[in-house]
């Protein structure tokens, strides 16, 4: 008997980097012209990735996701001013201000989430993250209860709750990055902060959702994750304390993603004869994209654009090949 097949689309965390990930949906969109949303079964997203995953189970297209990062984007990093003109004295106020906000960065958070909550509630307005057309899983962790919280869709008996959500509040608690934003108070009173600290990469956590949560246990599963770049990282294996604090995060968050990818391609069954897992992380030098780094943005985009071109027969061939089962989401307790 065929097996059902899965598919799964994993977004990583990183900031301005996400312009990456929604160039490329946006790409394999307009080139096929068959919505992304209308062809997995699943996505988890963490931090940038947890706002474009949110946007396409809303409803925006691809375009329309991309776009969020080309217009708000220098609204949310609160940089655009010193994009108004190429003048040197711009771009002196504009590298002053970046120091600036450094140095801010030490004791308090660089910015205020108040241009990312407006930016978020002009794209989803007052949709709740039970309005979704697709299973949705959003990383975050709760500060308080020093534990993890994964906001998801109603696609389990027992998940009642996160659906009444508003998709704002989801989306500034799963990117409420340490040392960039503030924690997100949830209504409930929760703090949370961004779920990047345990999962920017998400490929895994989605991955044993489908297999455990959602008993895709016999089904095949078929794995796109798109990440936001990734530094080459020359581990100092002879250094003290000092060598190793300067690359500490990156080395964390490089063993967290390895572990995440391992894990997507055990439970996809993944062999290289028979590929289910595929990761589209482009390697850049070190220090070409940051979190904040506005002035990036089209270069993100481009670069998401040529991975895109290159992807196109894979995607077409594994994950656009037929639209997938509608999601019905299950009932709360209140029948609602």
């Amino acid at each position: 008997m065929q097996k059902n097949k899965r598919r799964i689309l994993a977004l990583d965390g990183g900031g301005i980097k996400g312009a990456f990930a929604a160039a490329f949906l946006e790409t394999i969109e307009e080139a096929t012209g068959k919505r992304i949303v209308e062809h997995f079964d699943l996505i988890a997203g963490t931090s940038t990735g947890g706002i474009i995953a949110l946007g396409l189970g809303l409803g925006m297209t691809a375009r329309e996701v991309s776009q969020f990062y080309v217009n708000d984007g220098p609204r949310i990093f609160d940089q655009h001013n010193s994009l108004d003109s190429n003048g040197l004295l711009s771009r002196l106020t504009g590298w002053l201000r970046d120091k600036k906000s450094n140095v801010k960065q030490l004791t308090a958070p660089k910015y205020d989430t108040a241009e990312l909550r407006k930016s978020l509630e002009r794209a989803y307005q007052s949709k709740r993250l039970g309005d979704s057309s697709i299973r949705l899983i959003i990383p975050a962790y709760h500060a308080d209860n020093e534990d993890v919280y994964v906001f998801k869709t109603r696609h389990h008996p027992r998940l009642q709750l996160d659906w009444k959500e508003s998709a704002v509040n989801v989306a500034l608690a799963t990117a409420a990055a340490p040392t960039y934003f503030q924690a997100h108070s949830m209504p409930s009173g929760a703090p949370l902060i961004d779920g990047g600290i345990w999962a920017n990469n998400p490929a895994g956590l989605a991955a044993v959702e489908a297999r455990s949560v959602l008993g895709w246990k016999d089904d095949n599963l078929y794995i796109i994750r798109l990440g936001c770049t990734e530094e080459a990282l020359d581990i100092p294996i002879d250094e003290g304390y000092a060598g190793l604090l300067l690359k500490s995060t990156a080395l964390f968050m490089q063993g967290q993603s390895r572990s995440a990818d391992g894990t997507a391609m055990l439970l996809s069954d993944h062999r290289q004869e028979s590929p289910r897992f595929f990761p589209f992380q482009p390697k850049v030098s070190v220090g070409k994209f940051k979190l904040d780094s506005i002035d990036m943005i089209n270069r993100l985009r481009g670069l998401g654009a040529a991975h895109a071109r290159e992807a196109l027969p894979l995607f077409e061939k594994h994950f656009l090949y037929e639209k997938s089962e509608a999601f019905v989401p299950i009932a709360d307790f209140s029948g609602q």
